[in-house]
Order: C-alpha cells, then sequence, then structure tokens
C-alpha cells in the first residue's frame, strides 16, 4: 500500500526511521517533507500535502508526524475527505481503523518510544474497517455535513430534565 508521510522538524527522525519500517512491511513510503532539520518550520503544510495526496490515491493512507501529534491531525482534517485519527495506544490505532474509516494516522514524535510509535503506525496500517452498518451511518452522517454544512434531520437529541 502507498503510504504518504510528512512531519515538521519535531518528527523528523521519526520519519526517516518510519519509511524504512513501512518499506519492510511491504508498503510503499511515499515522503511529503519535511527533508531538512529547520526549528522554525511549519507544520501544517506538511500536513495538508499528506491529506490532499491520500484523498487524491483511494486505497492508500497517510501519517502525520509532529511533537504531540495534536496540531497535526487539527491541520490534516482540514482536507475534505480526511479522517485523521490521533493514536497513542493499540486501542485507539485499531478502532481509527474499524469505527473511524481513518484515512490519515497522527502520531506524537516526542510522545512514545520509536518502537511503540512505530508499532502503533503499522497497527493503524494493518487495521481494516469493520463495515458495520452503524460506523457507516456514522462516516456518512460525518461526510454529508463536510460537503453541505447542514446538520442530520432531526438536529440534536432531545433532552429532559437540563436547562
Amino acid at each position: 500500500m502507498r503510504v504518504f508521510v510528512g512531519t515538521d522538524h519535531a518528527g523528523l527522525e521519526f520519519k526517516e526511521h518510519l519509511k524504512g519500517a513501512l518499506a519492510e512491511a511491504g508498503h510503499e513510503p511515499v515522503d511529503c517533507g519535511a527533508f531538512e532539520y529547520d526549528a522554525q518550520d511549519d507544520y501544517p503544510p506538511f500536513c495538508f500535502e499528506v491529506a490532499e495526496r491520500t484523498v487524491a490515491e483511494p486505497g492508500s493512507l497517510g501519517v502525520v508526524i509532529g511533537g504531540s501529534g495534536n496540531g497535526e491531525q487539527i491541520a490534516a482534517n482540514k482536507v475534505p475527505g480526511v479522517r485523521a485519527a490521533l493514536v497513542w495506544n493499540r486501542d485507539t490505532a485499531e478502532l481509527a481503523r474499524q469505527h473511524n474509516d481513518a484515512n490519515v494516522v497522527s502520531i506524537g514524535a516526542r510522545q512514545h518510544s520509536v518502537d511503540e510509535a512505530t508499532e502503533l503506525v503499522l497497527l493503524f496500517l494493518a487495521t481494516s474497517f469493520s463495515g458495520d452498518e452503524r460506523h457507516v451511518r456514522r462516516i456518512g452522517l460525518v461526510n454529508d455535513y463536510e460537503r453541505d454544512r447542514h446538520r442530520p434531520a432531526g438536529g440534536l437529541p432531545t433532552r429532559t430534565g437540563h436547562p
């Protein structure tokens, strides 16, 4: 599988390691930058590149890397069609794919050892979407909102006993 990978300076060393691990696992890593260390670089352009290329190539997945992974996930999710998930343990890596059909994984290089971060990314890539009707429905609601900016029919659930 083709895997687009991007980071700012905070994840540069991990990205280089991950490209080798991806190739060793049979994937085709595509480096979307950064290509050299610059402590003043900004993560959004690298995340946009990964996200846009992932959406443009069905069947591919993306990896965005930063210090925490938070900003990188937010940036990637600004690209229509992206469902980026921040992962921090095995459960979040698997559930991002199984329940959310996430197509981009975000990881904080400063939050994990190299081995742990690699394991989480590879687990994300190896996990399939469950296809369960409830998850398909929920993803559809998100996709519809992303496209039309209208809430689902019926609005918010009614709650009794709350002001």
